[in-house]
């Protein structure tokens, strides 16, 4: 098992922190049926999360059927009305979560959440979860004009908590994570209990694998 030392630690949030999968069903399939098309499954709307609220409309409307950029474009939007009126009503914040982000403050590490959640969603659903306070960053999906994979958005989350990505530890659900975590030179580990677009996620390359968040102490090495 790998150790680290981190002076921060940056999690992912939907299938990660927050088990969010209840809320953007129900936003995407209020969308679909507005616009008279065919609803989705929660598990296939599973497979569509990660890569941000543009990519989850596009598959939802394209997947098994046509549709073209405008009707895209109006679908994110239709989208993004239903799901404020959502945003928090089913989400669940995973075991071990919070006893994870009271020991990590304990150590005296900084924490941040990098996600490609708009702020819009990502800030009042922190706030909605009462998790916020424990966040010193948080670098959301339209914060800067790319998302994760990206490592850009890692490397400007470190540069708002002042540390190196070497001094920063990712924790993730998908490939979009290791990849910005590989991309930007800090240690990545994933659980297996989220979204990960449909892949499995012991296929994906990382640091380690964490059944549980709880899992995240036994892999840093206490202050």
């Amino acid at each position: 098992m790998s150790h680290y030392a981190p002076h921060a630690v940056l999690f992912d949030l939907d299938g990660t922190l927050l088990d969010t999968i209840g809320d953007l069903a129900e936003g995407a399939n209020r969308m679909l049926a507005e616009l008279d098309r065919p609803l989705r499954s929660q598990e296939e709307i599973h497979s569509f999360v990660g890569k941000g609220i543009p990519n989850l409309v596009a598959r939802c409307m394209t997947e098994n059927a046509r549709a073209t950029a405008a009707e895209i474009d109006h679908a994110v939007a239709v989208f993004r009305r239903h799901y404020a009126e959502v945003n928090g009503q089913s989400t669940r914040i995973y075991p071990g979560v919070l006893e994870t982000l009271e020991a990590l403050r304990g150590q005296g590490r900084k924490l941040a959440v990098v996600t490609n959640k708009a702020e819009a969603f990502t800030l009042p659903l922190l706030q909605r979860m009462k998790i916020d306070d424990y966040f010193d960053v948080v670098v959301s999906g339209d914060t800067l004009t790319v998302k994760k994979p990206d490592p850009a958005v890692l490397h400007h989350a470190c540069t708002l908590l002042d540390i190196s990505p070497c001094e920063g530890l990712m924790i993730g659900d998908s490939a979009n994570d290791a990849l910005a975590a590989r991309g930007a030179g800090m240690p990545v580990l994933l659980v297996s209990y989220g979204y990960s677009e449909g892949v499995p996620v012991d296929t994906i390359e990382c640091d380690g694998l964490l059944s549980t968040a709880i899992e995240v102490l036994d892999h840093i090495i206490p202050r």
